[in-house]
C-alpha cells in the first residue's frame, strides 16, 4: 500500500473530510476502490461514498460509516492508503506545495512549528504552521529557503523578523 493523501480536517457536520492529496491526485483515484486508513497499526478499508474535488489537490469525501462530526474528526491527522494498482499514477507530476505538508519548519536553528496545510495564491503561495502560540501562515518564497530534506522531514528557512 502507499499512501495517496492525508485527512486534513473534518467538514461539515454530517461525517465529511477533507482530504488533501499528496503524490497522487484525486483524478488519478478510483472512488470505487477502498481507501485504508490505520487504526492501532492496522489498516482499516473505507469505501467513498461521495467524493468531490476541491481545488487541484483536495477532496471533500464522505467515507461509508463515517456519519458524524465525532467520527471525523476522528481521522483527522491519519494518512491514506491504498493499494498501489488502484492508483493511476501521473509520473509527469513534479513536486507541488502538498509536499511541504507534514514537515518540520525551521526559521534558521529556531524550530517553528509543523506545517499542515498550504494556501496556492497565485503569486504568494502560503504555508499553515502550527506553532506553539497557535498557527501561522509563511509565505513560500525562494529567497527565504536555505535547504529542504524530505528525508528528515525538515525545511529551514531565513524568516523576516517578525513574521512569526
Amino acid at each position: 500500500m502507499v499512501q495517496i493523501a492525508k485527512v486534513l480536517k473534518s467538514h461539515g457536520t454530517d461525517g465529511g473530510v477533507l482530504l488533501g492529496f499528496r503524490d497522487a491526485m484525486p483524478e488519478d483515484i478510483d472512488p470505487q476502490e477502498p481507501v485504508f486508513i490505520e487504526f492501532d497499526g492496522l489498516p482499516v478499508p473505507f469505501f467513498f461514498d461521495s467524493f468531490s474535488k476541491k481545488g487541484r489537490d483536495k477532496v471533500i469525501a464522505h467515507l461509508t460509516d463515517v456519519v458524524s462530526l465525532e467520527d471525523a474528526e476522528e481521522l483527522v491527522g491519519r494518512a491514506v492508503f491504498a493499494e498501489e494498482d488502484s492508483v493511476a499514477w501521473d509520473e509527469d507530476e513534479g513536486p507541488g506545495l502538498d509536499d511541504f505538508t507534514g514537515l518540520i519548519l525551521f526559521n534558521r536553528d529556531v524550530c517553528v512549528g509543523e506545517i499542515t496545510d498550504y494556501e496556492d495564491i497565485p503569486g504568494n503561495p502560503c504555508l499553515y504552521v502550527d506553532t506553539e502560540n497557535g498557527q501561522a501562515m509563511i509565505p513560500l518564497h525562494e529567497d527565504f529557503i536555505l535547504s529542504v530534506d524530505p528525508d528528515a522531514g525538515e525545511i529551514v528557512m531565513d524568516l523576516p523578523d517578525g513574521l512569526v
